[in-house]
């Protein structure tokens, strides 16, 4: 092809893409050249702050608004407890937020002790995994800003729900901007959720030593991230809490347990 006949093609293309702009395309994006120039979902989207450092560090800044979040621990691992402080800081700054309590754990003063405000917190109480899912779907298409749903200890048939079923909820926080936590005894949501942390066993945390009587004063533990579409795995990040923050799970869970007290006592 001579230089005069790829002279005259390179005027078509121009001419013809000039005119599908003015009448096929408009506002932005008949201005964008190349898909590097599309905006991040991570530049529009923000996220919920939870008081929480390492929880907040590790998802880049706190819980993302129109996503899921899968926090998995096993008994007396503060998973209950991260929950709680989600929902302290939601109603605190005066949004209104709901929690899916499968395994009827949330004690109501020791949530507010830590500063869960009662007045705006909606609590279900479901009695299998199914309408734990069904109503976590119906609480985001509601308009909460926060949905927190507990799957307790031992959810029965949970390894048995659909992906479908995940799938839905993770749209629904897409489609109404809100935060989904949920708290799992083992991984459950697949492949749905953005972002995985890992909760390990806590231990306590004594003050005093010698001959005088030790006080407990709260549970450390650690925070692993397993999985998040931004930001790489791998990191990992100490997690403590005081008495009044982590007990209002702790022993509800130990009562139904009873075996785990020595280990988490001892430790």
């Amino acid at each position: 092809m001579g230089a005069l006949q790829t002279q005259v093609l390179e005027q078509f293309l121009e001419r013809g893409l000039a005119k599908k702009q003015s009448g096929l395309l408009a506002g932005s994006g008949a201005r964008l050249l190349r898909a590097s120039q599309l905006p991040s979902p991570g530049q529009t989207r923000g996220s919920l702050a939870t008081g929480l450092s390492a929880l907040d560090g590790l998802l880049a800044g706190g819980l993302p608004k129109g996503a899921l979040v899968e926090i998995v621990g096993r008994c007396l691992s503060g998973r209950f407890s991260i929950g709680l402080a989600a929902l302290a800081a939601a109603t605190s700054s005066g949004q209104a937020a709901a929690l899916v309590d499968l395994g009827d754990h949330l004690d109501p003063q020791a949530a507010e002790r830590a500063g869960v405000d009662l007045a705006r917190l909606l609590r279900v109480r479901p009695r299998r995994v199914q309408e734990a899912l069904a109503s976590a779907e119906m609480l985001l298409a509601a308009g909460f800003p926060l949905v927190v749903a507990d799957l307790g200890l031992a959810p029965r048939h949970a390894r048995f729900v659909p992906d479908a079923a995940w799938l839905r909820l993770a749209r629904s926080a897409q489609a109404q901007d809100a935060a989904l936590l949920l708290l799992t005894p083992y991984r459950l949501s697949g492949v749905v959720a953005e972002a995985v942390l890992a909760a390990e066993g806590a231990c306590p945390v004594w003050q005093g030593s010698g001959r005088t009587p030790r006080l407990l004063t709260g549970i450390s533990s650690r925070l692993s991230l397993e999985k998040h579409l931004r930001v790489r795995p791998g990191l990992t990040a100490p997690l403590s809490f005081s008495v009044p923050e982590a007990f209002s799970y702790q022993l509800s869970a130990v009562s139904q347990k009873t075996e785990e007290w020595p280990r988490f006592a001892e430790s």
